[in-house]
C-alpha cells in the first residue's frame, strides 16, 4: 500500500509545485516589488506627504475597479489563461516604463509614468492574482482535510515574497527607476512562462452578457451573503485591514519624517513583518491541526488588534518595526483561516466572482487609507491610527463572537 502510495504523493507535490507554487511565487515578488517601490518612488523624488498618499490610493483604487472583470474573465475563460495574459502585459507596460524614466529620469514626464505604472500594474497584478488564487483554490479541494496546509504554503509564498519584495525594490531604486522596474519586468515574464504550467480550472458556462461585469460581482456577493462564516470573516477582516492599510499608506511618512530614518528603512519595516508572518503561517499550520481554526483565528484578532493600538503610541523606529511585525503575523494567522474557509465553502464554478467580491470589499479601505494620509498633517497621523485601531478591535471581536458556534469554523 505505502509503496503505491508514495508515487502518488510525489506526483501530486510535483504537479503543485509546478504547475501552482512556482507561477505564484514569481507573480508574489513582482507584486510585492511594485506596490512597495513605486510609492517608495514617489516619496524619494518629492518628499511630500500628500503625493505618496495620493499614489497610494491611485495604485489601489483601478485595482478595485478591476474586479468586476477579473472574476467572471476567470471564471469564463480558466486560470492559466488569464493568468499568463496579465503577467505578460504587466511585463510590457513596466519595460516601457523603465526606457520612459530612463529617457525622462525627473519632470513632467517622469511624474506622469510613475503614476500611471501604479495604475495600469495594479490592474493587472490583480488579474493574475485572482487567477493564481482560483488555481490555489482548486489544488486545495483536492487536498481534501489537509487544504489549509496548500493554503498555508501560498500564504507562505506571497509573505517570502513580501520580505524579498520591499527591501529588493529599495535597494534598486538607489541605482535609478530603470533598474528597479526591469527586475520586476523579469520576474513578470518568468511569472507568465509559469503560467503555461498551471493546471486548468473549472470553467462556468458563459451567462455573463457582454459588457455587465457587475453580474459577476452580484454572483460574488450573494455567494458571501449565503455563506455565513465567510461573511463574518470578511467583515472582521474588512475593518482590520483600514488599520493596517493605513499603516502601509503612512509607513514612508512616519518612518521618514517623524522617525528621520531612510526610504530603505521603511523596506525594511516590511521585511520584517513579512518574515514574521512567515514564521506565523508556518506554526498556525500546525496549530489549526491541534486546536481547529476559531480558535487559531481569534487569538491571531486579539494580537492583531492590540499590536495595532501600540505601534499608534510607538516611540522609536525599532519599536514601531517590532510591532508592525506582530500585526502582519497575526493578520497572517487570519488570512489562513480566511483562504481555508474559501477553498471549502465557494462553489468551484463561482469561485473566480466570489474571490473577486471577497477581495474587493477586503481592499476597500486601502484607497481610503490613501485618502487618509494624504489629507492629515503627518504628526496626527498617530491619532489617527488610533482611531482606526479602536475599530479594528471591535470588529474582530464582533466577527470571532459571531462565529465562534459555527459548524464551519470548528474544523
Amino acid at each position: 500500500m505505502s509503496a503505491a502510495v508514495t508515487p502518488r504523493h510525489a506526483r501530486h507535490t510535483a504537479g503543485l509545485l509546478r504547475g501552482i507554487y512556482l507561477p505564484r511565487t514569481a507573480d508574489a515578488l513582482a507584486f510585492a516589488m511594485s506596490t512597495y517601490g513605486i510609492p517608495l518612488l514617489v516619496l524619494a523624488t518629492t518628499r511630500s506627504a500628500a503625493l505618496t498618499g495620493a499614489a497610494f490610493a491611485l495604485e489601489w483604487i483601478p485595482r478595485l475597479a478591476a474586479f468586476g472583470w477579473a472574476g467572471s474573465i476567470v471564471d469564463r475563460r480558466g486560470a492559466s489563461v488569464v493568468f499568463h495574459l496579465a503577467s505578460l502585459g504587466r511585463a510590457l507596460a513596466l519595460a516601457a516604463g523603465a526606457v520612459l524614466l530612463r529617457l525622462h529620469p525627473s519632470g513632467t514626464v517622469a511624474s506622469v509614468t510613475v503614476m500611471a505604472l501604479a495604475a495600469i500594474t495594479g490592474v493587472l497584478t490583480e488579474f493574475s492574482y485572482i487567477a493564481a488564487e482560483t488555481a490555489g483554490a482548486a489544488a486545495g479541494r483536492r487536498a481534501g482535510s489537509r487544504a489549509h496546509r496548500v493554503q498555508a504554503v501560498l500564504l507562505g509564498i506571497d509573505q517570502t515574497a513580501t520580505l524579498a519584495g520591499p527591501a529588493l525594490a529599495a535597494v534598486l531604486l538607489l541605482a535609478g527607476p530603470p533598474p528597479m522596474l526591469a527586475a520586476i519586468t523579469v520576474l513578470s515574464l518568468l511569472a507568465a512562462m509559469l503560467a503555461l504550467r498551471t493546471p486548468p480550472s473549472p470553467i462556468a458556462p458563459a451567462r455573463t452578457p457582454k459588457g455587465q461585469t457587475s453580474v459577476g460581482l452580484l454572483t460574488g456577493w450573494h455567494t458571501i451573503r449565503s455563506l455565513p462564516a465567510l461573511g463574518w470573516l470578511v467583515t472582521g477582516l474588512t475593518l482590520s485591514n483600514l488599520a493596517t492599510g493605513l499603516l502601509q499608506a503612512a509607513g514612508p511618512v512616519i518612518v521618514v519624517k517623524h522617525f528621520g530614518q531612510s526610504t530603505t528603512d521603511v523596506g525594511l519595516v516590511w521585511s520584517a513583518a513579512a518574515g514574521a508572518t512567515l514564521l506565523s503561517v508556518t506554526l498556525c499550520r500546525f496549530a489549526i491541526d491541534r486546536l481547529g481554526l476559531w480558535p487559531v483565528g481569534a487569538a491571531c484578532a486579539v494580537v492583531a488588534s492590540l499590536a495595532t493600538l501600540a505601534a499608534a503610541q510607538a516611540p522609536d523606529y525599532l519599536s514601531y518595526l517590532v510591532l508592525v511585525a506582530v500585526l502582519m503575523a497575526a493578520e497572517g494567522g487570519m488570512t489562513v483561516v480566511l483562504r481555508t474557509l474559501r477553498s471549502q465553502l465557494i462553489p468551484p464554478e463561482k469561485f473566480g466572482s466570489t474571490l473577486s467580491a471577497t477581495i474587493l470589499i477586503l481592499l476597500l479601505p486601502y484607497p481610503v487609507a490613501g485618502v487618509l494620509t494624504a489629507l492629515t498633517p503627518p504628526d496626527a497621523l498617530g491619532h489617527v491610527l488610533t482611531a482606526c485601531a479602536v475599530l479594528q478591535g471591535l470588529g474582530l471581536a464582533l466577527a470571532f463572537t459571531r462565529l465562534r458556534t459555527d459548524p464551519a469554523l470548528r474544523t
